[in-house]
């Protein structure tokens, strides 16, 4: 049986691998780590590895079907929206938030374009900070 990426050439073959671990980032909205999304598919496929994952996610990434948001903690993260938006990460959990509402490429985009004179084909965007959990936990005060 073959299988056909609905986004990509009808003729290029899919590997069910393949599948599962672009299936599993779309599926969540956490920005998963390469060792997130491993953990997860490793109970349902114990014949996949790390480096399968890595492998994959560079090909998504290069195929430009993934987004790579940095690294947090000494991990990469990703996210299966493509749709230009703007990220938080927490500097302490290393969350990472989809930022909505803000629309940079209104403004910033083109100030950028005028500014030199090339074409703007993308952009991250990231805040850091301190989450507002992590925030909240550090204004309580200590138990004796």
């Amino acid at each position: 049986m073959i299988l056909i990426y609905e986004r990509r050439n009808p003729v290029e073959k899919v590997f069910p691998k393949r599948e599962e671990i672009y299936r599993c980032l779309c599926s969540t909205d956490t920005h998963p780590s390469a060792q997130w999304i491993y953990e997860r598919l490793r109970s349902r496929r114990p014949d996949i590895s790390l480096a399968t994952v890595y492998r994959n996610l560079a090909r998504f990434k290069q195929e430009g079907r993934i987004l790579s948001v940095g690294f947090v903690n000494g991990q990469e993260r990703f996210d299966g929206n493509t749709a230009f938006h703007p990220h938080f990460i927490c500097s302490v959990c290393g969350s990472v938030e989809d930022l909505t509402g803000l629309r940079p490429e209104d403004s910033l985009l083109p100030q950028v374009a005028m500014q030199t004179g090339g074409r703007i084909d993308g952009c991250c965007l990231s805040f850091q900070g301190v989450c507002r959990c992590c925030l909240s936990q550090a204004e309580k005060p200590m138990e004796n």
